[in-house]
């Protein structure tokens, strides 16, 4: 693109052709300083503005702290969740700036960007870390090419995950907990406290814990014996506010027995009695699973919850061992995967065939032995 600059009396000014509008040809003229040098300077700059259609950074100079901050501001902030941008924040502050923020985007090489993942997994990292950091780094730098065209390729491509050959994976986020146990967690925390219903609505349900105690009584019909899955509560700013569900498959209705039924009517009637003796002291949430004044039991709630089921009751135990426990229950009653995925929310049937492939595998086997016993 052409363009030029001129003297107009004691100032110079830069002008250039843009885009022809309706068919007739639009000229951009500007003053640009005191100097023919100064409006030369100012016209490249708004040559290369121009054709980058008004991206303000350039792509000689900028950084990977600088890049960054960009991309999670245009990228992570507007298209993300925000559990994800404060995950993608602590990779990018923690991680990324303090390894590869001085370098510049368009030298940034596979060699650094290995060295970089190999130190973290010499540092102890586990395989879930330092694959969050992989993930970042290959989905920003890939948009570094399309569409920001701050480099020519992804140097992520030609980079590599360190392999954990003989590291054990870590179970403890897949352990199902059998119904002894789960008995002895329900007496420690019998009815009247405020982790009975959320332990019964997990154990009956599934649900993870942001949506156990998402939960507000219009999800909750006890006709129909349904409940729905429309929000779950997040963090934010120190304090718990409605997000939406983890994907787009986790918005779903589910149906739930006679058991959890009695036990949310009786437990719907005694928020409805503590209202009454609390009066104007108590807080009206709407919210399902809440202690005697009515206050939400969030999610870190459940943290003290898990940590007294552990050391008090020497059970191994996470909030979500009790969506594990459901499946793994549901799996062995006969149910049909399919039917299991969709109550689970997961987005594939891939993922709840790999999440249980223990008890897949088994059921399989039991099928093998059934047949065999028929031909007997």
């Amino acid at each position: 693109m052409q363009g030029g600059v001129r003297k107009r009396g004691d100032s110079w000014y830069y002008y250039f052709e843009a885009g022809r509008v309706g068919g007739k040809r639009k000229k951009i003229e500007r003053k640009a300083g005191n100097t023919k040098k100064e409006a030369q300077e100012a016209l490249r700059k708004a040559l290369n503005e121009y054709e980058k259609a008004g991206s303000v950074i350039d792509e000689s100079d900028i950084s990977v702290a600088d890049y960054f901050d960009y991309w999670y501001k245009e990228y992570v902030m507007i298209n993300c969740k925000h559990n994800t941008q404060l995950g993608y924040k602590n990779i990018i502050e923690k991680h990324i700036k303090p390894a590869l923020g001085i370098y510049r985007v368009r030298s940034l090489s596979p060699a650094t960007l290995q060295e970089f993942l190999n130190k973290k997994f010499r540092d102890g990292f586990t395989k879930n870390t330092l694959a969050g950091f992989y993930g970042v780094l290959s989905g920003a730098l890939k948009m570094a090419v399309y569409p920001y065209g701050f480099r020519k390729e992804n140097p992520m491509q030609y980079v590599s995950m360190p392999k954990y050959s003989g590291v054990k994976k870590d179970k403890n986020d897949l352990k199902v907990i059998p119904l002894d146990d789960f008995k002895r967690i329900a007496d420690r925390f019998p009815e009247g406290s405020s982790f009975y219903i959320p332990l019964q609505i997990a154990f009956h349900t599934g649900l993870r814990a942001a949506e156990v105690c998402g939960l507000t009584w219009d999800c909750v019909n006890l006709e129909k014996r349904s409940i729905k899955v429309e929000k779950i509560v997040i963090k934010k700013d120190r304090e718990w506010v409605f997000g939406t569900p983890k994907t787009l498959s986790s918005n779903r209705e589910i149906f739930i027995g006679n058991t959890l039924i009695n036990l949310l009517k009786k437990h719907r009637k005694n928020q409805m009695e503590n209202k009454l003796e609390y009066g104007k002291h108590y807080i009206d949430s709407h919210f399902v699973c809440t202690k005697e004044n009515g206050e939400l039991v969030s999610p870190d709630s459940l943290k003290y919850l898990s940590r007294v089921v552990n050391y008090e009751l020497m059970i191994p135990f996470n909030f979500h061992s009790l969506r594990h426990t459901h499946a793994t229950m549901l799996l062995e009653a006969g149910a049909n995967i399919k039917e299991i995925q969709e109550r689970l929310g997961h987005s594939k049937l891939a993922t709840t065939m790999d999440t249980y492939s223990h008890i897949t595998s088994k059921l399989k086997q039991d099928s093998v032995d059934r047949f065999e016993s028929m031909i007997k």
